[in-house]
């Protein structure tokens, strides 16, 4: 039996020199206490060196996917095929084994015998192999394996995107942080200055605005040109003077100022986040970011776990990712399904009315999975499809947008006639009197019509009290029979 090992330096190819010994496979530890039994038990039969760092990164990395490397093909060509042994080659993977069963046609064993051999191969393979020594072997082993790390860190495409859904991430936490600053700083200085949260809506300018400022007193000596327009600059100043707040002391405005400080340094972070955003965005997935924008994208990657599993999604399936449990709500349920998800901040689905918001969803769900899978699979690096789609979509939407107004007017704009039927002419002209339509009712067919109405009448009320009659005695009866029950 021949025995394939994997070494860093190269594949060796070892003969067992007893093949049953494999029978027992618990005693062949014994076979490799010392290198003088290990030399017994098998011999070293050929070598296959890797020429440099390259060539043996290739070669483990077939080895780990279980595929079968060029070297690692013509190594047992020559050795094995092309000298017609019939000897089975032993294998420690059992992938290894079924690949160089299926392309070299050689007869492989790959089983818990085999890994025992090959435990005790690897604990004296120093005396195995001559001119392999212990401390080389070390360091070839360590250098393979990180270089072997570098590849799958640089080459996954599970990688690629993991900046992407970090800074995703990253920026929604920024958001949510200066939200609860800029409130804090709001109440804060509001016990000093209320009005002035009235005046400023936008958060940042109102941390700037207090920085320059300090406290109220300083609004009319203080020069906000530089955050503040001239209108509301002047807004600020008059109602600084006319202002119902309490004095604050100097630490308090201090405390005030360095919370103004991180709101500042946290918008400019987030400022310099999003442009690292825009530009990793623009290169991983340039179709799907010229179509629904590069927020939007990013949190259906997020969503996704990375954009390959995004183009693996259809597109019913991106259209509503991100309300899966309004989902499985409306199906425990029994209601309608939710119409869009995440998709539905983009500016595509935000600029149609309420009545087409689930049709350009649709629409653009469907864009967005086409689009998507060109990133990911496809070689071009443009967003050509991506602008070519958008455009699409927008023509689906003028054209649901104008399909109202097109039909209540069409007739107008093209100077058809009305639809509805004209009046007839007969109508349109008083009809005169004709007395040969009269009709003249003989005397005696009238007295015939109203005795025949009599009868029926009076039939029907015999009818009417003899059923009366029979409900009446049948519930005396009825009476009888219960008062009998009771004496008894």
């Amino acid at each position: 039996m021949l025995v394939l090992f994997e070494t860093p330096a190269g594949y060796a190819l070892f003969k067992l020199l007893d093949d049953a010994k494999l029978a027992s496979p618990d005693e062949l530890q014994k076979d490799f206490e010392t290198p003088a039994l290990a030399n017994k038990t098998v011999k070293l039969k050929a070598f296959s060196k890797f020429e440099n760092t390259t060539d043996a990164l290739s070669a483990v990395t077939a080895l780990v996917e279980g595929k079968v490397s060029k070297n690692l093909k013509k190594f047992l060509s020559d050795e094995i095929t092309d000298k017609s042994l019939s000897d089975t080659l032993a294998v420690g993977d059992s992938k290894l084994a079924t690949s160089i069963a299926k392309k070299l046609g050689i007869k492989v064993v790959s089983d818990s015998a085999v890994n025992e051999l090959f435990r005790g191969i690897r604990s004296q393979l120093s005396s195995l192999i001559t001119g392999l020594a212990e401390s080389d072997m070390s360091a070839m082993i360590l250098g393979l394996s990180h270089s072997l790390s570098r590849y799958k860190l640089k080459f996954s495409p599970d990688k690629v995107d993991t900046m992407i859904i970090q800074a995703i991430a990253l920026l929604d936490d920024l958001d949510k942080e200066l939200n609860t600053y800029s409130m804090r700083v709001k109440e804060w200085y509001g016990w000093h200055f209320p009005e002035l949260a009235k005046i400023i809506v936008d958060n940042v300018a109102f941390a700037k605005t207090i920085k320059i400022m300090g406290v109220r007193t300083n609004a009319s000596s203080t020069d906000l040109s530089e955050t503040l327009s001239a209108d509301l600059e002047q807004l600020v100043k008059d109602a600084a003077e006319i202002s119902m707040g309490t004095e604050i002391s100097e630490e308090d405005i201090e405390n005030i100022t360095y919370l103004c400080d991180q709101i500042i340094s946290i918008y400019e972070y987030r400022t310099q986040l999003y442009s690292y955003l825009q530009n990793r965005m623009a290169a991983i997935a340039p179709n799907l970011t010229s179509l629904v924008g590069e927020l939007v994208g990013a949190r259906l990657i997020s969503h996704a776990g990375s954009l390959l599993n995004l183009a693996k999604q259809p597109a019913s399936t991106v259209q509503i990712l991100g309300a899966e449990k309004a989902l499985f709500r409306a199906l425990k349920s029994k209601h309608s399904t939710p119409k869009y998800g995440l998709i539905y901040h983009a500016s595509l689905v935000g600029q149609a009315g309420p009545k087409h918001k689930g049709k350009i969803a649709r629409a653009v769900a469907t864009k967005a999975a086409l689009s998507v899978r060109c990133d990911a699979l496809g070689e071009g690096e443009t967003p050509e499809i991506g602008i070519v789609q958008r455009a699409k979509v927008e023509a689906r939407l003028r054209q649901l947008e104008n399909k109202v107004f097109r039909s209540s007017n069409s007739a107008a704009a093209k100077g058809k006639p009305s639809q509805k039927p004209a009046p007839a002419a007969s109508s349109a002209k008083s009809a005169g009197y004709n007395a040969a339509t009269d009709v003249v009712v003989g005397a005696s067919g009238m007295d015939v019509d109203e005795s025949d109405d009599k009868k029926k009448v009076k039939k029907e009320k015999k009818e009417k009290k003899s059923k009366k009659d029979k409900d009446g005695d049948e519930g005396e009866l009825s009476l009888q029979r219960s008062a009998c029950l009771v004496c008894v």
